[in-house]
């Protein structure tokens, strides 16, 4: 569990892109996939990140600091959302401009709902990060909406679709399942900074 982890800025455009020499661990995902349910269940705290009732509120880059030592950040979701194509196109620019030339990005975070196969726009992220050279794990949210007996099937068909090389964590913010498995690869980060 991250202890010391405190919200401290929401940023809407690229002026006010965090200026920091921090460790930035990443979270990546469509709307809806769990992103703030995933950092408040990390940092054991219900109410650090705002869990959205509405797909695609969230339209800015969120920091949390931990401990001082790296931040976690929440990049806004995409997908789904009721946005204007202006907005979709400011989105993607500040999410293109936090991410070029980042080189405190140590590690990112792809999340994806384990009951769904991956969209296009899951397929383009994907690419995306491969050719970013920057690593990553895909996490598979929700894993407690589904038969314990199915999760590995449901695993096979995201690798597939993505043509991930891969392995995929199934998590579940309800019951933190292998949620020591991400912490470790959170610590591990924090400890080479």
């Amino acid at each position: 569990m991250l202890k010391n982890v405190k919200f401290e800025t929401s940023v809407f455009s690229i002026d006010k892109i965090l200026k920091t020499n921090l460790a930035q661990i990443v979270l990546v995902g469509k709307s809806n996939v769990g992103k703030s349910s995933f950092i408040n269940s990390l940092c054991n705290n219900k109410s650090l990140a705002k869990v959205g009732q509405t797909p695609g509120k969230t339209r800015s880059i969120n920091y949390f600091n931990v401990n001082d030592n790296f931040y976690l950040v929440d990049l806004p979701g995409y997908g789904y959302s009721t946005m204007s194509q202006k907005e979709k196109e400011n989105i993607n620019k500040l999410i293109d401009k936090y991410i070029s030339g980042n080189y405190n990005i140590k590690h990112i975070f792809f999340l994806v709902d384990i009951r769904h196969k991956p969209t296009e726009n899951d397929k383009i992220m994907y690419d995306w990060l491969v050719n970013k050279n920057i690593p990553f794990t895909i996490i598979a949210t929700k894993s407690d909406k589904i038969a314990k007996t199915k999760v590995d099937e449901y695993l096979m068909q995201i690798t597939k679709t993505l043509f991930a090389k891969e392995k995929i964590i199934a998590f579940s913010a309800e019951n933190k399942q292998n949620i020591e498995q991400i912490e470790n690869i959170i610590l591990n980060i924090a400890e080479k900074n």
